[in-house]
């Protein structure tokens, strides 16, 4: 078994350094460091701390004095003319024969060559031609071919075994873990807008907050409710799911927010809780052009000759925002607004936009849209209200944006993958826990044995 020291642990080492060390000392503790390491050394910005790649290098000189049984280099030539050679050639970037490197000739036609060519990998001038240490173990496994091995061999191949189950455990575990993360971030985003969201994850609060101008949309079936009568629950499920899948494939494209969706009423608002200035009216006029659009080529998969009818009322106005709820929260709208858009989608007419005079003229200053006057109808606390149609856009509209890839459904069968607590699998807490286990029987059985041959016992 074999430890390379001195990685990571220059600066607590530091201070307890002798500043009278002796130079042959001091140049000796060289010998190991790699070429780029000791040039590291002469630069005061430089970092002196160790490096992976110096480990490397560390350990073929390790290596060679293990198989060699002399020193790090195995000449008589003083520490510091070696360290000053060393440099010298990783300065000059000498050819690989004329690098000071320990002689390996004598050990030629002694030592098999896939270790001689180790070490030599292992002290390469260059650091990113030297193999990493799963390599070094893999290629130095033939050492141990043939020979008999021991308790503690076994023990340490089992621990190692034991190890690197553990590592893909965790690592499953992790990804596992970042998969139900995103899962829940996704249903947070849905819920609520992802600027709240973040707030709320991160433990800020969410005050209520007053918005002078945004644009409601509302919109629901006609003859919804005959409809439901007529059909099975499950029938009404899918074209529900069916009809609003479509719309919010088609929303992803516009700078909007769904509040929700109650039965076959689905209502959205623009300009909230991030601010767009007047574009919140162009953004939902736009869409819902669009979906009315949808609507009209939409089949009903269990009435395929049925005409699905569309009404959408939309409104401009004032309203305030915020978080309501605890165990369900949810970003609410309040104000007069929402009852006038409400109450624009009610008393509209099938596969028209019915729009209030503050969206008219919100419309009319943005430009690139197409009104119709209705007349003066009666709105429910209003009065007589003169109200108008939204019929079509010019080139000038906003348009909808790209919208890169499909939204995954957010429950979904996923891909099979290894449970840990699967019988397959067990958790991290009871491999744990038997490898502890083994680890006792070992030492246990490794006293016993010491006990038997040197007559020492074992200690509590």
């Amino acid at each position: 078994m074999l430890q390379v020291t001195d990685f990571g642990l220059h600066d607590l080492r530091c201070c307890a350094e002798n500043d009278f060390i002796g130079e042959h000392q001091y140049y000796r503790g060289l010998l190991w460091k790699s070429p780029e390491l000791l040039r590291q050394l002469d630069d005061p910005n430089g970092f002196v701390g160790g490096t992976q790649k110096g480990d490397i290098y560390a350990f073929g000189i390790i290596l060679y004095e293990i198989i060699a049984r002399r020193g790090p280099f195995g000449l008589a030539t003083e520490p510091k003319d070696i360290v000053e050679r060393v440099k010298r050639g990783a300065r000059a970037g000498a050819e690989s024969e004329e690098l000071l490197r320990p002689d390996i000739r004598a050990l030629e036609g002694v030592v098999d060559e896939y270790a001689l060519s180790v070490m030599r990998d292992c002290w390469a001038e260059d650091p990113a031609v030297r193999p990493d240490f799963p390599t070094i173990r893999s290629r130095l496994k033939k050492l141990k071919s043939g020979k008999s091995r021991n308790i503690m061999d076994q023990m340490m191949d089992m621990m190692e075994k034991y190890a690197n189950n553990l590592e893909e455990l965790v690592t499953e575990r992790t990804r596992l873990l970042i998969e139900e993360k995103q899962k829940t971030e996704d249903l947070l985003h849905r819920m609520l807008p992802k600027s709240v969201a973040r707030r709320l994850t991160t433990g800020e609060g969410v005050e209520p907050e007053s918005f002078d101008s945004v644009t409601i949309y509302f919109s629901d079936i006609v003859g919804f409710t005959a409809m439901s009568a007529e059909s099975t629950p499950l029938q009404v499920v899918n074209f529900l799911n069916d009809l609003y899948t479509v719309f919010d494939r088609i929303i992803r494209g516009y700078d909007v927010y769904k509040v929700e969706t109650i039965g076959d009423a689905y209502m959205v608002v623009s300009g909230l809780p991030i601010r767009n200035n007047d574009r919140h009216v162009g953004e939902i006029a736009s869409m819902a052009l669009e979906l009315l659009n949808a609507v009209k080529s939409h089949k009903i998969s269990h009435r395929p000759n049925e005409i699905l009818k569309l009404r959408i009322g939309i409104h401009t106005g004032a309203v305030v925002a915020g978080v309501v709820g605890l165990t369900m929260p949810r970003y609410c709208l309040f104000g007069d607004t929402v009852n006038t858009a409400s109450r624009m989608e009610s008393n509209g007419e099938p596969l028209r936009i019915h729009i209030s005079p503050s969206c008219k003229q919100a419309l009319d200053k943005l430009g690139g849209y197409v009104v119709e006057p209705r007349g003066t109808i009666p709105i429910k606390g209003k009065g007589q209200l003169q109200t108008y149609w939204l019929v079509g856009a010019t080139e000038k509209a906003i348009q909808k944006r790209p919208v890169e890839g499909e939204e995954r459904p957010l429950f979904c069968r996923p891909r099979r993958s290894p449970r840990l607590t699967d019988s397959r699998h067990p958790s991290i807490s009871g491999m744990l826990f038997v490898l502890w286990n083994i680890i006792c029987a070992v030492f246990k059985r490794y006293f016993e044995i010491c006990n038997a041959f040197y007559g020492f016992s074992m200690p509590n």
